[in-house]
């Protein structure tokens, strides 16, 4: 009774009051149990979706669409910024940096329909690291300074910190040392006049990192040791376990075997039963752990940490971590003269650094296991020849002569299935070369024939209707006619004019004008204005990054028909109230996303599917040699992504 009497003291402080929700995950589950459907629940959605946020991604994830859906459906505008921001921290989370994106440019303008520019603010920050994020650099720069711009203007002295720390990681990636250290000092005293211990632990990180990779060692070390005290002072666990994993490895590459011992003590002593560890911070132990051995010349306990953190790295992709157990494990089996061993380590480390040259980690991830076997397996031979050698010279000859055998026959018949291989995909090609080929053709085809119609039907048909139209007006002056006939005249005239806005509206749907004269920016523009005075869908439409970008008129006149179809197909179809058309320049070529806020659908009706629509835009996304995402769910609006190559 007791319990239930406190839910309910509870209930009405937030619904009467307005307080603060309670954070307990309970609670918050009993008053959405007993909330009407207005902005109280709204608020208790949002409360239960950042309780969630760490320990249940998903469930966080579940009661925010649930806050989303409510939102829309109460139109309740000054909500949305909160609920969009949340998805933004959501999908970055699982790495999803374009869902990310998208919801971030959403809750732009939630920020901007409410005049909030410290809603903005934030907004433009998590803008900056998604466009860092992606690689984008352009971008990043662009709307880290604009994100800066506009927190020091509405005096935001909680983020200005950040917002300097964040333009040292950027400039610091770029290489660009001199403006990135600026920035991080600069954060650095930021966090400091204004009392920010958040803002200043993200630039003493960054800068130090700066330092660091600018070889540096002194300075670095002086600043991890800063950002060490200082994250213990603010309760910062993670700043407290970078600082003491990057001193590690700074007195590793000093050899200063003492100051290493310290450290990885300390490290390992503040780290037990830590459950906030990340799984990158457990390898990253493991890396100091084995530098330690190392310089203490114990190389069996030093191979065993290796292993350790190679083991979960190479299980969980965490590549950065792995190439530095790679390079250290290779450092160790020179010094044990495992020579073979080294060069194996060695080997696996340049490979894996040139993998993240190329950024090619989808490549290295489907096949670390099959690496990782191989290798193994290697192993395994080594060690059987090992233990042969202990018998007679006969039996070794014979079992060398074995394996040599064995692995010749594997090497043919490996070479023979490459081959055959090599083959099958290249009749698979060339077949779908043809089809493209003949797709490409079917869809030139409909286009001139449009163009040729459209002219027709403009030049004339349009010709003659308004010369029509132009007579009969003449003969109007010449004529005398009654009442009765004067209106039935006029209603003919009236007519005429309806057939002939008809039939340009026709000319300019088969082939608008603006795309022929303009590009297709100013013709996407144009049509989804259209489409908004219509009343019958709000369309936005946001171009990123297209200045002084010359799109040929095969690939505009594609991605027209493509949004005209999506458009048409939110119009009939989803239900839906508000649609978003993007189209953006990125470093390899094009991006489109067309996305609604719809009644969506199962996306499994569109595999095999007869209609025309999906046929007609399936068909001109693989003529252009495109790939195509569609996202979509019952009661979750409908998302589309097309990329193409330049």
């Amino acid at each position: 009774m007791l319990k239930r009497l406190t839910a309910l003291l509870l209930l009405v402080i937030c619904l009467q009051a307005k307080a603060q929700l309670p954070k307990d995950t309970d609670s918050l589950m009993y008053l959405l149990s007993v909330s009407k459907e207005d902005t109280s629940r709204i608020d208790i959605y949002q409360a239960i979706a950042k309780s969630w946020f760490s320990e249940d991604p998903d469930s966080a994830m579940f009661y925010n669409r649930a806050c989303e859906k409510l939102i829309l459906k109460l139109n309740a505008v000054s909500r949305k910024h909160t609920c969009y921001h949340e998805f933004v921290r959501l999908y970055h989370a699982e790495y999803d940096y374009r869902q990310s994106l998208a919801y971030c440019l959403k809750s732009i303008d939630a920020a901007k329909q409410t005049g909030n520019e410290f809603n903005a603010a934030t907004s433009y920050r998590a803008l900056f690291n998604l466009y860092h994020n992606l690689r984008q650099n352009d971008s990043a720069i662009k709307y880290g300074l604009y994100s800066l711009q506009l927190t020091e203007r509405i005096g935001d002295t909680s983020n200005i910190a950040t917002n300097y720390g964040n333009l040292c990681w950027l400039y610091k990636d770029l290489g660009k040392f001199d403006k990135a250290i600026g920035y991080g000092e600069k954060g650095v005293a930021a966090g400091k006049q204004y009392h920010d211990p958040v803002g200043m632990l993200i630039s003493l990180n960054n800068l130090a990192n700066c330092y660091l990779e600018s070889s540096q060692n002194g300075k670095a070390i002086e600043l991890f040791k800063q950002l060490l005290v200082a994250g213990k002072e603010a309760g910062r666990r993670r700043s407290v376990r970078n600082a003491l994993i990057n001193l590690g490895t700074l007195y590793f590459s000093d050899a200063s075997p003492e100051e290493l011992a310290v450290t990885v003590s300390e490290f390992n002593e503040y780290t037990k039963d830590d459950e906030t560890m990340s799984k990158s911070d457990i390898a990253f132990g493991s890396l100091i752990n084995g530098q330690n051995f190392l310089l203490q010349g114990k190389y069996s306990e030093a191979e065993t940490a290796y292993l350790e953190g190679i083991h979960l790295s190479e299980k969980d992709s965490l590549v950065n971590v792995l190439a530095s157990l790679y390079n250290n494990m290779s450092k160790l089996k020179f010094a044990m003269k495992d020579y073979k061993a080294g060069n194996e380590y060695d080997d696996k480390w340049a490979r894996l650094d040139q993998v993240n040259r190329d950024q090619d980690l989808a490549e290295y991830e489907s096949d670390l296991d099959t690496k990782y076997e191989t290798a193994r397996k290697e192993n395994e031979i080594v060690l059987q020849q090992a233990q042969l050698r202990q018998k007679t010279l006969t039996n070794y000859v014979f079992a060398a002569g074995a394996a040599m055998l064995l692995v010749t026959l594997a090497a043919v018949y490996r070479n023979f299935r490459q081959r055959q291989r090599l083959q099958q995909q290249r009749i698979a090609e060339l077949e779908t070369e043809k089809q493209l080929a003949a797709t490409e053709a079917v869809l030139k085809g409909e286009e001139l024939e449009r163009t040729r119609l459209a002219k027709d039907l403009h030049d004339g048909l349009g010709g003659m209707l308004s010369g029509i139209k132009f007579s009969l007006n003449a003969m109007k002056g010449n004529l005398v006619m009654t009442p009765e006939n004067t209106r039935a005249f006029e209603r003919s005239v009236d007519m005429l004019d309806g057939s002939i806005k008809e039939m340009r509206r026709v000319a300019h749907n088969m082939m608008p004008e603006a795309l022929v004269k303009f590009g297709l920016d100013v013709a996407l523009k144009d049509f989804c204005n259209e489409v908004s005075n219509t009343g019958a869908l709000q369309v936005s439409y946001l171009p990123i990054g297209l200045q002084h970008t010359d799109i040929p008129q095969s690939i505009a006149i594609a991605l027209y028909r493509v949004v005209q179809e999506l458009v048409n197909n939110s119009m009939k179809h989803s239900g839906a109230t508000n649609a978003l058309v993007q189209l953006s320049k990125t470093p390899t070529g094009l991006s489109l996303t067309v996305e609604d806020d719809g009644k969506g659908f199962d996306t499994r009706i569109t595999q095999g599917s007869a209609g025309m629509g999906w046929n007609n835009i399936r068909s001109r996304v693989e003529s252009l040699k495109g790939r195509l995402d569609l996202v979509s769910a019952p009661g979750k609006g409908t998302s589309v992504y097309i990329e193409l190559d330049a």
